[in-house]
Formats: structure tokens, C-alpha cells, sequence
């Protein structure tokens, strides 16, 4: 079974396992479970990814809620999907409106247990609380030469007991200049950022604009996301938190396929 399977977490504390690339589990002291973007392909080329093995096999962790930020292969995977329905039959599916038509399309999960939800809302997952916001603007960023992105691209704070843990999706290259996706966040006051970004790629913060991002919030800490998975994909944490630490943000670095009991 999965570590998190049997785990009884204290109460006032929550646990955040991450798998690899932006895949999260997140478990209370209530016993509820949520998987933020699950995606565990099995076949994976070594000229594409870094692990031959997929970090997780999906009837090892029961899950009650799903929560999806986009519907990009790497964030909304039906495979996934259908294998956690498998031994979860009950999982409920939250995530933006493609991401839902790809899953009524592509596995059996009950069209009742899978919910559209828009930037903006929020909704119960039992004992926590999920409230999603924005990660690229529809309309892109036309005053910084950004096109509208081609989906719905959300990000999500969830709260535990009073523990706010922000899972930012793939905000693009400009979010931390961007008072009004900042300020969606902000309000929200999320203790912990999982937050995507890369060192050259032009579509998401670079580590200077992710650590002004994790500041603008107001984070207390923050972890890097979007790495470990694809060979031309990955990065050095170690040098995100830099960046981060020099902001006055507390880096906190969870190795792959592991967890934290936070705080």
C-alpha cells in the first residue's frame, strides 16, 4: 500500500505527498484524500522521461477527490483517471471544463461524480475545502506579447483545518507582475505555494519571477513543482531556492516520491 494509505495524521496538520511533475496527494487528520493533476503513465521512453517506473500504482491509495488545473496530457490523464475509479469507485472529479469533457469522453466515471468548475469557485471536499483561481488569464497577456492559452488554465488553494497549501497549475511567464491573478491568491492567504516554473522556458516564471511570485502572495513557504518527470523538462531545485530564499519566501524541497507532514 501507499504510505499515505494508513497514515494518521495529526490533527492541525496535513500531508502532502508529492509524486513527480505537478502530481500531489493530500491527506488530513479526518482521513480525507485528494489528488491535485494525477498522472502515472506507464509507458514512458527513456528519451522522454527520467524513471523508467512510474512512481505510483493508482489501487494503492484510496481517493476521494480529485482536483484537475488543466487538460494537458502531463495535468488531466485519463488513464489515470480510470485506473484510481477502479479501486476508488466513489472519486469525485473537480476541474475546469475540458478537463471534464476529456474525462466523460475517455473513462467510465459516472457523469454525477465529476463537477465543472470555473476560476472563482469553490467547493467542499468533506472535511477541506478547494477554491480555484486563475494560473494564465483567458485572455493571455496581450501588453507582454502572450497569447490567450488553449484551454482553462487554473490553479487551486485548498484548505485543511485552517492550512492553506496554493497548487498554482501552469501559471504563465508574467503571473507575478499580474495584480489581479496575484491578488486572487493572496486573499485566499495560502500558507504553502507547489509552484510551476523553469529557468529558460519562456511559458512559465522564470526562478526570479516564481520567487517575486511566492512573495507578492505572501507565502510562508514555498515548493517548486513541473520537474522530475521529462528529460527536457527538469531542472535544479536547489537553484530555484535560491532565488526563492533571497525574497525572504522559506524554500522547502520535497524529494521525489515522498512526503512532508506539514507544518
Amino acid at each position: 500500500m501507499h504510505p499515505l494509505a494508513d497514515l494518521q495524521v495529526p490533527e492541525g496538520k496535513v500531508a502532502i505527498h508529492w509524486f513527480e511533475q505537478s502530481t500531489y496527494a493530500i491527506k488530513d487528520s479526518a482521513g480525507t484524500t485528494a489528488m491535485v493533476d494525477p498522472y502515472f503513465p506507464t509507458d514512458r521512453p527513456a528519451a522522454s522521461f527520467k524513471y523508467e517506473d512510474s512512481p505510483h500504482d493508482e489501487s494503492t491509495l484510496p481517493v476521494d477527490y480529485v482536483l484537475l488545473t488543466h487538460n494537458h496530457g502531463d495535468h488531466t490523464f485519463p488513464e489515470s483517471l480510470a485506473r484510481i475509479h477502479e479501486s476508488s469507485p466513489d472519486i469525485r472529479c473537480i476541474g475546469p471544463k475540458e478537463s471534464i469533457g476529456n474525462i466523460v469522453e475517455k473513462t467510465s466515471i459516472p457523469g454525477e461524480q465529476v463537477t465543472e468548475i470555473k476560476a472563482g469557485e469553490s467547493c467542499l471536499l468533506g472535511s477541506m475545502k478547494a477554491t480555484f483561481v486563475y494560473a494564465k488569464a483567458p485572455e493571455g497577456d496581450p501588453d507582454r506579447g502572450i497569447n490567450p492559452p488553449d484551454v482553462t488554465h487554473l490553479g487551486c488553494v485548498v484548505d485543511a483545518g485552517g492550512i492553506g497549501m496554493y497548487f498554482s497549475g501552469d501559471v504563465f511567464n508574467s503571473f507575478a507582475e499580474r495584480d489581479d491573478l496575484i491578488e486572487a491568491v493572496a486573499g485566499l492567504q495560502p500558507d504553502i505555494g507547489f509552484l510551476t516554473n523553469h529557468p529558460t522556458e519562456g511559458e512559465f516564471p522564470f526562478f526570479d519571477g516564481s520567487a517575486k511570485m511566492a512573495k507578492r502572495i505572501g507565502l510562508k513557504q514555498a515548493a517548486p513543482a513541473h520537474y522530475e518527470c521529462f528529460v527536457k523538462r527538469d531542472y535544479d531545485p536547489n537553484e530555484w531556492a535560491k532565488a526563492v530564499a533571497e525574497l525572504g519566501t522559506e524554500p522547502v524541497i520535497i524529494p521525489r516520491n515522498s512526503h512532508i507532514i506539514y507544518p
